[in-house]
């Protein structure tokens, strides 16, 4: 396995990042072609032994279990200084008032329960899971940086927003003195490609880590059309970022086999 420096830091990541969306409980949430823990720990064991020592996960995967059984995995498998964390926050967690966004008051709540659930002192790399447009991005912020100085998270990360967006709160961060964030995690594929055009540019200048999240377009690159599986059939969301696209998408694939 390579391992190279994590954007502008100083930590060592391996090039390839196990994503733990798929690790979780069918029947809490809405990918039900999630794998329960006894499925899911074979598959971070053997993730170690090749060398990976990158993991994402979030407090929304699957209403938190994602975040548990990668915990318990970690515990057993892996020398927690060794080895990488990522979770994010933004996600509905409950229903009522609070129950989502990056507020200070969420931020402070859900870095507390993300530790729970993995068992854990820190994360490596908080991550905001999206653009909160209800609440000012110089609160959710200065609460990030607070986050990092109380030593639950040593680096910050944002995902899928526009680089405008991500430009504004790198922008707060630089004017307030504030941590800033070192890493991006888009929306990048071959039959995906926005992100070429102002995004990576941003991200080039800035030497912030680029860590795409669906490279193999929910497995739209990785078989042949007429096969089929149980998350093929059962994930809606893979299928509003495709669907509408699969004529032109198949002429790629095509391209690729």
């Amino acid at each position: 396995m390579e391992y190279v420096k994590f954007g502008n830091t100083g930590m060592d990541v391996s090039r390839i990042c196990l994503g733990c969306m798929s690790f979780g409980d069918p029947d809490t949430w809405l990918h039900k072609w999630a794998l329960k823990e006894e499925e899911s720990r074979p598959i971070i064991k053997r993730a170690l032994e090749l060398g990976i020592n990158f993991f994402d996960t979030a407090n929304v995967y699957s209403l938190g279990r994602s975040e548990e059984i990668l915990g318990r995995a970690i515990k057993d498998f892996a020398k927690r200084d060794e080895v990488v964390i990522a979770t994010k926050v933004h996600g509905k967690m409950h229903e009522g008032p609070n129950g989502s966004g990056l507020s200070r008051k969420s931020i402070l709540s859900e870095i507390d329960n993300s530790l729970k659930r993995l068992d854990m002192d820190y994360v490596d790399l908080y991550i905001i899971h999206r653009w909160d447009y209800n609440t000012p991005i110089e609160e959710t912020m200065e609460a990030l940086h607070d986050v990092v100085k109380s030593g639950k998270a040593r680096y910050i990360g944002a995902s899928a927003m526009y680089a405008w967006q991500f430009q504004k709160a790198l922008h707060v961060a630089e004017k307030n003195g504030w941590t800033r964030f070192v890493s991006m995690q888009n929306h990048l594929n071959l039959l995906y490609r926005e992100e070429e055009r102002e995004m990576l540019p941003l991200c080039r200048e800035e030497k912030i880590a680029v860590t795409p999240y669906s490279p193999m377009a929910s497995g739209r690159l990785t078989r042949d059309w007429s096969e089929t599986s149980k998350r093929m059939e059962t994930d809606n969301v893979a299928r509003s970022k495709y669907d509408a696209t699969a004529d032109k998408d198949r002429v790629i694939v095509e391209r690729l086999a």
